[in-house]
C-alpha cells in the first residue's frame, strides 16, 4: 500500500475515533452514563452502526478512550507545569495546586465516568504514572529540605493525591486553595511566598 493513502487512512480513522469520542462525551453530559445508545452515537457522529462497532464493540470501551485522553492531557499539562518552573519546593507546590484546580473543575459527568472506570487496569496505570511522578517532586523537595524526610516520599505522594482528591467536592476557589495549603503544609512543603500569603 502507498505510504500517502496509508497516511490517509490513519487520518481518516483518528477523525472518526475522536468524532466518536467527543459525540459521546457531549451525549453522557446531556443524558446521563446509562441514557446512551451505540445507535445514538452513530447517529451523532454521522456514520454508521456497522462502522462503529469496526471502531468500538460498545459504549464503556469509547468512555475508555476518553477517558485515557483525559488523563493524557492532564499529566502532560502537569509535566509542561513542573518544566516551566524552577525550584524543587516551587515546582512540587505549582503541580499540586494545578492538579487540584484541574479536579474541582470537573464536571459532574466527567467524576461520572471516571468512577465507572475506576476498576480498569488503563486507569490503574495512569494513577501508577501520576503516583511516580509526584513522589519524584516530594523526593526531590525532600532532598533539599523543603518537604518532610522523617516519611518516605511514596506515602506523602499518596497523602498528597488523596488529600486534594477532595478537590473534586470543592467548587470554590477559596476552600481549594485552603485544601492545598493544607496539604503542602501537611508534606512540608510550604514556599516562602506561600508563608507570607498566609500571613
Amino acid at each position: 500500500m502507498p505510504k500517502i493513502w496509508s497516511q490517509t487512512i490513519e487520518a481518516h480513522r483518528d477523525a472518526v475515533r475522536e468524532a466518536t469520542v467527543k459525540a459521546t462525551a457531549a451525549l453522557v453530559a446531556k443524558h446521563g452514563l446509562t441514557g446512551v445508545t451505540m445507535s445514538q452515537i452513530a447517529k451523532d457522529t454521522g456514520i454508521g452502526r456497522a462502522t462503529l462497532y469496526k471502531y468500538f464493540p460498545d459504549v464503556e470501551s469509547i468512555l475508555r478512550a476518553w477517558h485515557d485522553r483525559q488523563i493524557d492531557q492532564h499529566l502532560q499539562e502537569l509535566v509542561k507545569i513542573r518544566d516551566q518552573t524552577t525550584g524543587a519546593a516551587e515546582r512540587l507546590e505549582a503541580v499540586l495546586t494545578a492538579y487540584a484546580a484541574a479536579i474541582s473543575h470537573r464536571r459532574a459527568h466527567d467524576t461520572d465516568i471516571a468512577d465507572m472506570l475506576h476498576h480498569g487496569e488503563h486507569v490503574a496505570a495512569a494513577h501508577q504514572r501520576l503516583r511516580e511522578f509526584v513522589e519524584a517532586l516530594i523526593a526531590d523537595a525532600a532532598a533539599i529540605g523543603a518537604a518532610r524526610q522523617d516519611i518516605p516520599a511514596d506515602e506523602l505522594t499518596l497523602y498528597s493525591l488523596h488529600a486534594l482528591a477532595a478537590a473534586t467536592r470543592l467548587h470554590d476557589p477559596a476552600a481549594v486553595h485552603r485544601l492545598i495549603k493544607t496539604t503542602l503544609t501537611g508534606i512540608g512543603s510550604v514556599t516562602p511566598d506561600s508563608r507570607e500569603s498566609r500571613t
